[in-house]
């Protein structure tokens, strides 16, 4: 990182050295930018997002998405996977990882008094990676199924489960949006599952995260024909009933035609 610093700096003009040497930073607002992570998985079956019950004020003992401060010698998408480390233990990169939202509504976060906060949130897949450890300004981390937030599950009261922190609530639901979107047209739904998986194990991700059932025979149908999104092994996996075959992710990356979310009653 400091020799990305050294080369800027060669690179200024004798104008621009005159600026920087005279730029007076507290003629500005005080602003901070921090990245949140959205990291889904399917646990037990059900969709679940990485959560952690806050240590430190503000809104201490509340959940939160795993994030944290950007640091002066990394860029913000380092930030998001070192704050998922710090906070969660979880040391391996996610399967997919992209920004979702630029979050900055003036009073988002308590310390918009004193200065602004403005978080990039980050969405990410991963198959189950287990249990999570706690670290850093974390008190305690885990998988909350989706349906278990009382934000998300209209039946739940408020004391029912976490109501999360900040506007972490909106990232969660955008997030959630743009998951069930990308399954329309992409192959990300492998993302979830491990690197050999049944076509059950397809169909199970995308009844999660559309929270929807989904014919197993036409879905069967429709992967099967789609160039690129599953090969098979040739292998077979014994199950309850008959051996499953055995897939892995295909070369293509856009489903063509797209798989349409089922139709809400």
């Amino acid at each position: 990182m400091g020799s990305d610093k050294n080369l800027t700096q060669e690179r200024l003009s004798d104008e621009d050295r005159l600026f920087v040497r005279n730029y007076e930073p507290r003629d500005y607002p005080p602003n901070a930018v921090t990245a949140d992570v959205i990291l889904l998985t399917i646990r037990s079956g059900r969709l679940a997002v990485l959560l952690v019950e806050r240590a430190n004020p503000p809104q201490s003992g509340s959940w939160a998405l795993p994030g944290g401060h950007l640091n002066p010698d990394e860029s913000i998408t380092q930030t998001a996977l070192r704050e998922l480390a710090e906070e969660t233990g979880l040391t391996a990169e996610p399967a997919h990882l992209e920004q979702l939202q630029t979050y900055s509504t003036p009073g988002r976060d308590a310390r918009d008094i004193k200065m602004r906060v403005t978080s990039v949130a980050y969405l990410a897949f991963m198959p189950d990676p287990g249990t999570p450890r706690a670290g850093s300004d974390a008190r305690s981390a885990r998988f909350w199924a989706v349906d278990d937030l009382p934000e998300f599950n209209p039946s739940l009261s408020a004391d029912e489960g976490p109501i999360l922190a900040f506007d972490h609530a909106d990232m969660l639901r955008d997030g959630l949006e743009r998951a069930a979107s990308k399954l329309e047209y992409t192959t990300l739904a492998t993302a979830f599952v491990d690197d050999q998986f049944t076509i059950s194990d397809l169909r199970h991700v995308y009844e999660s995260v559309w929270r929807s059932n989904i014919d197993p025979a036409n879905f069967s149908r429709k992967v099967k024909a789609t160039p690129g999104f599953i090969d098979s092994t040739g292998v077979k996996r014994a199950t309850g009933r008959a051996p499953a075959g055995l897939y892995v992710k295909g070369a293509a990356d856009i489903i063509s035609p797209p798989f349409f979310r089922p139709s809400e009653p």
